[in-house]
């Protein structure tokens, strides 16, 4: 059974701002890795590394948006749009590796301390945070409607966090001398991505293996069909999401026959898109249970009628 939905594709907006945002993530990347080897700074390593992810993360952010507006064929009948929930989880994935490496890092300073330059560590650390800004202001727009612009968003904040504290850092040094603030700087970036990037982890990991969508309350979408007239009962519910924003519903209902099946399906996917952003559903209108009949009649949201074995 096949029907025609109409699945928005990726803004191209958000891919323009993503090209902006990795053009500058990765210039400025080169030039801090190499300050952060000349100054002999942990911090300023620490900062390129999450640059690195940054612009890891927006590359694979370009890649995922590129891809997911390929659309639907006969092998892949949703089309590509998992294909950024995949890129989100790489991206966090990228983000745990980096700040455990920073951490043991930062575990070999502490045991053999090492002379930092603060000046130009400051000064690097100021055209990163101004870079980071940049990136941030670009990517708010679209973070909330996208689970991949939300993980790219979420590492350049990550390193903005990085330059404020290797700013701090380096004042510190200058006026104290005190070399080991560098690598207590560099720990806490390290602690501070952490629980961030475990939020997005799961987050994406929901949506891998299908599960209903962060936000939807199960119940409450059982409760708006279950006080529809002309509903009796429903079971078989299965809630989840293709990718950000995009939410599927598949329900088998038993109807009392007060009301046709093609008017109550229309009334019922008004209301679950309506309340729950739910866009895409299948209905299936039982006058009888399925598991009493050997063959069930029932109308899908389309209003063609089908057979259905058990």
């Amino acid at each position: 059974m096949s029907a025609e939905h109409n699945h928005a594709l990726p803004s191209t907006q958000n891919e323009k701002i993503l090209w902006i945002a990795f053009a500058l993530t990765t210039t400025f990347l080169i030039a801090e890795a190499a300050a952060g080897f000349f100054l002999n700074s942990l911090a300023l390593l620490s900062d390129a590394a999450h640059m690195f992810t940054d612009s890891a993360a927006l590359g694979i952010a370009l890649a995922a948006v590129r891809i997911a507006r390929k659309p639907a064929d006969q092998y892949r009948t949703y089309g590509y749009h998992r294909f950024e929930i995949l890129a989100a989880t790489l991206n966090a994935l990228l983000l745990f590796g980096v700040a455990i490496y920073i951490l043991y890092e930062a575990w070999q300073r502490f045991r053999s301390p090492v002379e930092v330059q603060s000046v130009g560590m400051i000064l690097i650390a100021i055209l990163g945070l101004i870079i980071n800004f940049i990136s941030i202001r670009l990517l708010s727009a679209g973070k909330d409607s996208s689970l991949n612009l939300k993980g790219a968003y979420l590492e350049v904040w990550s390193d903005l966090i990085g330059s404020v504290g290797v700013i701090l850092g380096g004042v510190i040094i200058y006026f104290t001398g005190w070399a080991w603030v560098d690598t207590v700087v560099a720990v806490g970036i390290g602690l501070w991505v952490l629980p961030r990037t475990w939020v997005l982890l799961k987050e994406s990991l929901n949506l891998l293996l299908e599960g209903v969508p962060l936000g939807i309350d199960i119940e409450e979408v059982e409760k708006e069909i279950l006080n529809q007239k002309g509903v009796v009962s429903l079971h078989d519910l299965h809630l989840w999401g293709i990718t950000s924003g995009k939410n599927s519903l598949t329900a088998h209902i038993l109807m009392d026959g007060t009301v046709e099946s093609p008017m109550l399906i229309d009334t019922l996917q008004a209301k679950l898109s309506e309340k729950f952003s739910i866009t895409h559903t299948t209905l299936q209108c039982e006058t009888i249970l399925c598991s009493q009949a050997e063959v069930c009649t029932f109308i899908d949201s389309k209003h063609a009628l089908h057979e259905h074995d058990h």
